[in-house]
């Protein structure tokens, strides 16, 4: 099943809850936060209040991506606050699986996160753990980046892994994926679609909003591809 997590981070924050609104309209299924501290990288956006602000406004998993230092300490927030999904990265925490064992023990869906420059080697323990595995296909800190092309054979090689081992994680990609790379992405393998400036572009400074027909037509193009490649 092809999913669009569509990323709040390009979304117009001052009609948050409309611009969710009209993304689910369009056929998106989950919200991805992206959480940043300055610290794990070079930019700073939300937190748990956030989280728990957006709960009562959706009733969409709440995908939260933690880019930050020392995840296990803050993993309690983002349960208490409504959070769905938790994703961590590989560098950022000192024992991998017991981080995800704490994320499943608070109710979540966990997920690991693997940086352009992390190796797919780095998760394979812990692939039995994990609801998903998140590609970064730019490097995390910021929006609207250009996609790294060589992401692509990343997404193959653990679609290849999750057949090969019988398990069923979830292949997330999120980076500089829009309406000319979806397809590739999809081909390889990628079933959980994370897209911020594609489907939010056109709802910015109170500008008729677009969010509703990108998103549409992001998923049209994402599974026409999926039924091609079945």
């Amino acid at each position: 099943m092809i999913e669009l997590a569509f990323s709040i981070l390009a979304a117009d924050f001052a009609h948050l809850a409309e611009e969710i609104a009209r993304a689910e309209r369009g056929g998106g299924t989950i919200v991805h936060v992206d959480v940043m501290d300055g610290h794990f990288v070079p930019n700073i956006t939300f937190g748990p209040p956030v989280v728990a602000a957006l709960r009562p406004i959706t009733k969409l998993p709440l995908d939260c991506h933690l880019m930050i230092e020392d995840p296990d300490e803050f993993i309690p927030a983002f349960a208490a606050a409504g959070a769905d999904m938790v994703s961590v990265h590989v560098e950022a925490c000192r024992h991998l699986n017991r981080t995800l064992q704490f994320i499943a023990d608070h109710k979540m869906q966990a997920g690991v996160v693997l940086n352009p420059a992390t190796p797919v080697e780095a998760v394979f323990e812990v692939l039995p753990m994990v609801h998903h595995v998140l590609v970064m296909s730019v490097n995390p800190g910021f929006g609207g980046q250009k996609f790294l092309e060589r992401s692509v054979a990343r997404i193959d090689h653990l679609r290849q892994l999750r057949d090969e081992l019988g398990l069923r994680y979830r292949i997330e990609v999120d980076g500089g994926v829009g309406h000319d790379t979806v397809a590739a992405v999809v081909h390889a393998g990628a079933d959980m679609l994370v897209a911020g400036s594609a489907i939010f572009e056109g709802g910015r400074a109170g500008a008729p909003s677009k969010t509703e027909h990108n998103a549409r037509e992001f998923l049209r193009i994402a599974r026409s591809a999926a039924s091609r490649t079945a």
